[in-house]
């Protein structure tokens, strides 16, 4: 067995352990060294512990057979450190508690810790000495207390950036009270037993700390500086606080937390993905590759709330649903609620995700890059000045070797003449892959920026701003199958889109007093989508044998607006009892134009309403094990005149230390709809309309939630069951008629008229989850199974529940991540049954009266078909770039997407010739390899 020098000293460090690892760091600075060492490694280490009183703890096998000869001249004492590591391949790390350890391995960082803690217990015990207040948070000060059962507030900071944590795990050793800081890192607790008590704060991918009271502290905000892990995967402290890159909420129903920092351990056939990383949890789809909006529940992505700062993102896709819209470089925190969310939020059927955008680097500037084979990105986080601070970040897409790989999936198709699928995917594209298709010219880009002002220590100010856009150039020529056309020519396909978002948040954010914050928004955003198709060919056959050219158009633009005013307030009321409280106001406007052939405009649609209303909840801890959540929010919607209220309620109780039960259930209404435009050749379009009371109902959720978990330090265990109840869901079709032209869709002469028609109908959701995680250890990860159904109810399709188009029957996945030195490797297999689609089976045509044709489709029963079932294995590893001190400067990764090149279908396209309907496999993508980069300075 290995024998290990502990070099320990009998004076303890002063002030609490966030003072004592600032008070080391000033010394390895300040400290200047002028001495001849001549010795071993590690007598030198125990010469500078002795002579400066600091405390260094090593391995000292790993140090045998190195020697140190050199001359310190005048020498800082840190930059001594980091010579000698660095000439002997070894890392330095300051622990919160001001302990200096050697590691040969990052790994060996928690073997060393367990070992100076038993060290350190056993030289306490062998003098014989007396612990004090310095040594043990437990233990009682010397000095007497002088204030009892009083009010304390403070803020969870990053120690080396200053950047707010939110949701940090907050209590006071050796009693019941606990808490969790807001959005701005502010806690509060009241009847503190005295001034004497010690906070202890836990964080993931922090340590956790512990900060002494004392009576000239609890006048004033506490500042709860954290320090990060030197291993945030892996490092679990002694209370069980989760720090993986995806964490669950014991005391709230269907929350998920995300670690961005970790992202980069998972595989990903781009950049880091905050929103694609939630699709590996139960509850959330994971096998659509072409969105990264949130399928969660037997929900659609826009019944799913997307905040970033304040404002509602309505676009979350980028480059057709392979990356999300959102610059992991730019976010600091995200939250997903998976249903039964509170009263503060509203205007979604389903779920909301809250995202927290950076703040920037308050103490210094820091930079860098992250570079794939498909995009690039870069940011600035740095001080203005003593108050302010800006961060700045930009990514956009190339046409590389990975951007060819993707859309060479439409040259990977197969033509069939009867069957298939309507309603597709790739932005709803038809004409589908038959021959002669190019790579289309394609990029997006995206732009965050915040500016942060202090105006004061109650008062904070920032200013936030988004902006993303996607261009794609899809126009190419479709061959034609033979002897389906007059002289083999094919049809020209001119398919241009342009869509994104822009979003703008001012917040002003103030401390009241020790019980009251507020949050004050104004906010910005807006949505657009323009398309334009058009195809043109000739000496098409119609059903008469004559050749015809022709030539159709098609312009589609969905424009939305969105401008408002929240405010949000909490109230610590009591010791047991916080109320959370606000209103809001917003104007919304949505425009929809649909012109074919430059001719009119067949659809144009202009609606504007104003929604305002306020909300409030009750978040009550009548005891340390049970936790109650009642709130109501209410509406007022102008176009239809009538105000909406929502009640909420959400509960949980610890039956002991390791198991908990909870609930939820809950009314929510949605005022704007994003609705399907059927086209069963072509592919469905989607676009965003405003509820009117009318053809164009409210839609309206109920949500019940129950659920069991059991935890310990290592382990999470959790079922969660789920049933939904839908009303007033829109469908939205355009019927056009045509008339002569014979048998090919598109072939002059025609004559075209247009309908329009809303569907109403209803919708019913269920499920059950199961989530077993490992967090802690060399290896962690989680499995997840999810059994759920999907139905909708429109009187359009028949007096019968049918599948919904997001409806997945079963889904497993498995995600396996391991540890090594800096290595880190995972592995994620997803496997689901396949989605339901509509088929158009074969054509007829009439002979009018007055001599012209009609051709008509015989359809199958709507979602009466399924894809196959889905599955892929993904793998990466990733090496972690660490400076000498141990923390993180970037990471090198290699991941493989569908390790084993299954075919997944995607959707199926159709075009219809001589009365023959052509299908179109459009599948998803195969083995794909992809190499990022990432690198910071500072």
């Amino acid at each position: 067995m290995k024998r290990f020098s502990l070099l320990l000293f009998t004076i303890v460090a002063l002030g609490h352990s966030a003072t004592q690892a600032q008070q080391t760091q000033k010394k390895l600075k300040d400290i200047i060294v002028n001495h001849f060492f001549l010795c071993t490694l590690d007598q030198m280490l125990d010469t500078i512990s002795t002579t400066y009183r600091i405390r260094i703890v090593y391995d000292k096998n790993q140090l045998e057979g190195m020697d140190v000869v050199e001359h310190f001249f005048e020498e800082p004492l840190k930059n001594i450190i980091k010579q000698v590591c660095q000439e002997h391949d070894l890392k330095y790390w300051i622990e919160s508690t001001g302990t200096i350890y050697i590691l040969k391995n990052t790994d060996d960082l928690a073997r060393l810790k367990k070992l100076n803690q038993l060290s350190l217990q056993a030289a306490n015990a062998k003098i014989k000495r007396k612990k004090t207040d310095d040594d043990d948070p437990d233990i009682a000060p010397k000095i007497a207390p002088k204030h009892f059962m009083f009010s304390i507030n403070g803020r969870v900071i990053d120690q080396l950036t200053g950047e707010s944590l939110p949701s940090a795990s907050v209590k006071i050793r050796n009693s019941d009270l606990t808490a969790m800081s807001n959005s701005d890192g502010y806690f509060t607790f009241l009847r503190v037993p005295s001034d004497t008590c010690v906070v202890e704060v836990s964080y993931s991918g922090y340590q956790t700390d512990y900060f002494r009271l004392s009576s000239d502290k609890i006048n004033n905000t506490l500042i709860c500086g954290l320090y990060t892990s030197l291993n945030t995967l892996n490092e679990v402290n002694i209370t069980g606080k989760k720090s993986g890159v995806m964490n669950t909420d014991s005391r709230q129903v269907g929350v998920l937390q995300l670690s961005p920092a970790n992202l980069d351990k998972l595989p990903t056939m781009g950049d880091k993905d905050i929103l694609r990383a939630f699709q590996l949890m139960p509850g959330v789809s994971g096998t659509n590759e072409s969105s990264s909006g949130a399928y969660v529940r037997g929900g659609t992505p826009d019944q799913n709330l997307v905040l970033l700062d304040g404002f509602t993102v309505y676009q979350v896709d980028h480059l057709y649903g392979f990356f999300s819209a959102f610059n992991a470089s730019a976010v600091k925190d995200v939250q997903l609620y998976k249903g039964g969310f509170t009263s503060k939020y509203g205007g979604r059927l389903s779920s909301v995700t809250e995202i927290n955008g950076k703040e920037g680097n308050k103490n210094e500037t820091n930079m860098g890059v992250d570079l794939s084979l498909l995009s690039a990105s870069g940011f600035l986080e740095t001080p203005l000045s003593k108050n302010e601070t800006l961060l700045l970040s930009i990514r956009r897409s190339y046409q590389g070797p990975f951007y060819n790989k993707i859309f060479n999936q439409f040259n990977q198709t197969t033509t069939s003449q009867g069957g298939g699928f309507g309603g597709g995917g790739f932005g709803g594209r038809g004409g589908g892959g038959f021959a002669n298709q190019v790579t289309p010219a394609s990029y997006f880009y995206d732009a965050n920026a915040k500016y942060t002002y202090t105006i004061s220590d109650k008062d904070k100010l920032s200013v936030s701003y988004y902006s993303g856009t996607d261009k794609t150039d899809n126009s190419r020529t479709l061959g034609l199958p033979p002897g389906l056309s007059g002289s083999g020519s094919g049809i020209g396909i001119t398919d241009y889109t342009k869509y994104g978002n822009l979003g703008s948040s001012v917040k002003w954010f103030r401390q009241w007093g020790k019980k009251l914050y507020s949050n004050n928004y104004i906010t910005y955003s807006s949505y657009f989508n323009n398309r334009e198709r058009a195809s043109s060919g000739g000496s098409l056959l119609d059903s008469n044998g004559i050749a015809h050219t022709f030539s159709n158009n098609t312009v589609e633009t969905n424009h939305l607006k969105d401008v408002g005013y929240k405010s949000e307030w909490e109230w610590q009321a009591g010791e047991t009892y916080k109320l959370l409280f606000g209103g809001f106001v917003n104007y919304k406007k949505i425009d929809y134009e649909y012109t074919q052939n430059d001719t009119g405009k067949l659809i144009n649609q202009h609606n504007n309403a104003m929604l305002e209303g306020v909300y409030a909840e009750l978040s009550i801890d009548p005891n340390n094990n049970f936790h109650i959540q009642p709130g109501l929010r209410a509406s007022y919607y102008g176009p239809t005149g009538k105000p909406y209220f929502e009640p909420r309620l959400s509960a949980s109780y610890n039956l002991n230390d390791h198991f908990t039960v909870k609930g939820a259930t809950g009314q929510f209404y949605q005022f704007e709809n994003q609705v399907i435009r059927q086209d069963i050749l072509a592919g469905d379009r989607n676009f965003w309309v405003l509820s009117n009371g009318s053809n164009i109902p409210v839609g309206m959720a109920r949500h019940y939630i129950g659920g069991l978990s059991y935890e310990n330090d290592e382990f999470l265990i959790s079922v969660e069951s789920y049933y939904k109840t839908l009303t007033g869901l829109t469908q939205y079709t355009v019927k056009q008629t045509q008339t002569g032209g014979g048998g090919f869709r598109m072939a002059a002469p025609q004559t075209q008229t247009v309908t329009e028609d809303f569907y109403t109908g209803t919708g019913r959701d269920a499920g059950v989850e199961l989530l077993i995680q490992k967090k802690l250890g060399n290896y962690t990860g989680w499995v997840s199974y999810t059994l759920a159904k999907a139905q909708n109810k429109f009187a359009a399709f028949g007096d019968y529940y049918y599948d919904a188009n997001q409806d997945v029957r079963h889904e497993f996945k498995s995600i396996n991540m391991y540890h090594y030195n800096r290595f880190n490797f995972a592995a994620t297999f997803l496997f689901s049954t396949g989605r339901p689609y509509t088929a158009p089976l074969s054509t007829y045509t009439i002979q009018t009266a007055d001599g012209n044709s009609k051709t008509y489709l015989n359809i199958s029963d709507k979602n009466g078909e399924r894809l196959p079932a889905y599955h892929r294995l993904d793998m990466s590893v990733s090496y972690d770039l660490l400076k000498i001190d141990g923390h993180k400067v970037g990471s090198i990764g290699l991941s493989f997407f569908n390790v084993y090149n299954h075919t997944n279908t995607w959707y199926k396209e159709y075009q219809v010739q001589n009365n023959q309907v052509i299908t179109t496999n459009v599948n998803y993508l195969g083995f794909t390899p992809n190499l990022t980069l990432s690198l910071r300075w500072k």
